[in-house]
């Protein structure tokens, strides 16, 4: 697959799939660990570990076994990051789709999105998700009903394991508790414990228990496996394990580190003692920066802004690769990479397929993770929060068309765009003003911009629309 120098979206009328690259008898195992809400700083190799209070020895070795991104972007919030994840797409493509009640079709993803999932699952693999999902709670939107064969968590976000300890609660409000739920491909699921405070500590170790066994049985099994692990407790509320609370006496998040830290370290544990850990790739990342609350005091290192924000505190987060004899050990690199570009890039490790009926925004990233070429698959990165546009990265250049008021989160207008060069202002302290000799940059950004506005108009909608 080629793609031109601004990335221009596929959109293959006729064709449904494209096959991969890969030779059909590599099917590499695939671990991805996903965190909440957690920012570019928090990782040891990242700056953070130590000083944030917790060392995070086992996560970082992930960096030393692999390739470290240090410019590896996501979308604002949970559920287009997830969506953007899951379908190689931007989230706004699908909230494009109309099937759902108006109140919902800003949520989420629809029945016709082919997850990665889904192509895996068509390549051979068993497919195992434990946490949170975030991506449709309703009958037929679950993991289940996505491409997954089993799935153990929460389907929407972490927050509301407030309500029922909520001292201000109204039972007869109509308002049901979230319940930790279960899974099986082609059953109902089923509804567990209420997911109150008590739960929430306990959930992440649960997670991590429920997808070793998931990896044991595909190891015994000699299939290949998917482990989708979306980690919850670096989300507000953060509570630690009962094991982990004042380990460090750094705080609450300092011992949600440490636990995760040991969780991570447990899986990794696993594929060593398994004899698997050289056929499997293991991914470390985010879904969008720290909290957005002030009092939530995560840790974005050099970058302005949380979650819910255009700056690159809430669209940078961490990326560690290993994928042993394939992906160089200690690479890092500050080229642009985006969370889209996971689909078509697993597709060709795995041999898996693409989808060609709709506008692919990712783009294969195999020989840049592989140390074949030093230079990204990409020049450019929408910015979205919403289903609002608000500007666009090339290169190490960024043009902010609107702002987020930083008290209110109300969409602010701009009269003049904003223009960073994030190499000499990483904290976009100070607009460009464009005096002297980088008006050029103009040009590419703005196009880039367009391209995109334009081919969502061209973009395939669900059958039927």
């Amino acid at each position: 697959m080629t793609f031109s120098p601004m990335l221009r979206p596929l959109l293959i009328a006729g064709a449904l799939l494209v096959s991969g690259q890969s030779a059909a008898a590599e099917k590499p195992n695939i671990v991805l660990i996903l965190m909440d809400n957690f920012g570019y700083g928090e990782v040891g190799v990242y700056g953070g570990g130590v000083l944030r209070g917790a060392p995070t020895p086992n996560i970082d070795s992930i960096a030393s076994d692999g390739v470290q991104l240090t410019n590896f972007n996501v979308e604002a919030e949970c559920t287009p990051s997830r969506a953007s994840l899951m379908t190689g797409r931007y989230g706004m493509r699908t909230r494009l789709r109309q099937e759902l009640p108006p109140r919902d079709i800003w949520y989420g993803i629809t029945a016709w999105e082919i997850t990665l999932a889904e192509m895996l699952s068509d390549r051979g693999y068993a497919t195992g998700m434990f946490g949170k999902w975030h991506l449709g709670a309703e009958p037929g939107r679950y993991p289940t009903d996505q491409g997954f064969d089993e799935w153990y968590g929460i389907p929407n976000s972490s927050d509301q394991a407030f309500w029922p300890d909520s001292d201000s609660f109204q039972a007869d409000a109509g308002v049901r508790f979230t319940h930790v739920m279960s899974a099986i491909r082609g059953k109902v699921p089923v509804e567990g414990v209420v997911y109150d405070r008590e739960k929430r500590t306990l959930i992440d170790g649960e997670i991590t228990d429920k997808a070793i066994d998931y990896i044991q049985r595909q190891a015994k099994a000699d299939k290949p496996f998917f482990a989708f692990l979306p980690y919850t407790q670096t989300h507000e509320p953060v509570d630690a394990h009962p094991d982990f609370k004042g380990s460090t006496g750094n705080g609450a998040f300092a011992d949600v580190l440490a636990q995760t830290d040991s969780y991570v370290g447990r899986i990794l544990s696993t594929l060593d003692e398994l004899g698997i850990a050289d056929d499997t790739i293991v991914i470390f990342t985010a879904d969008n920066g720290r909290e957005g609350i002030k009092r939530s005091f995560g840790f974005t290192g050099p970058w302005r802004g949380s979650m819910f924000s255009p700056y690159e505190g809430s669209l940078r987060v961490p990326f560690l690769l290993r994928y042993p004899g394939t992906v160089p050990a200690g690479q890092v690199s500050n080229e642009l990479m985006h969370l889209v570009d996971l689909f078509p890039t697993l597709a060709n490790w795995s041999g898996g397929d693409i989808p060609t009926d709709r506008t692919m925004d990712g783009t294969d990233q195999t020989d840049f993770l592989s140390g074949k070429q030093t230079e990204s698959n990409r020049e450019t990165v929408m910015i979205y929060i919403g289903n609002e546009l608000f500007g666009a990265k090339w290169r190490h250049w960024k043009v902010l068309i609107k702002e987020i008021d930083d008290k209110s989160y109300a969409i602010q207008n701009m009269a003049y765009p904003s223009y960073y060069n994030l190499l000499i202002d990483p904290k976009e302290e100070e607009p460009e003003k464009f005096y002297l000799d980088d008006t050029w940059v103009d040009s590419p950004l703005w196009e880039a911009m367009y391209e995109h506005e334009q081919s969502l108009a061209k973009d395939a909608g669900t059958p039927g629309d």
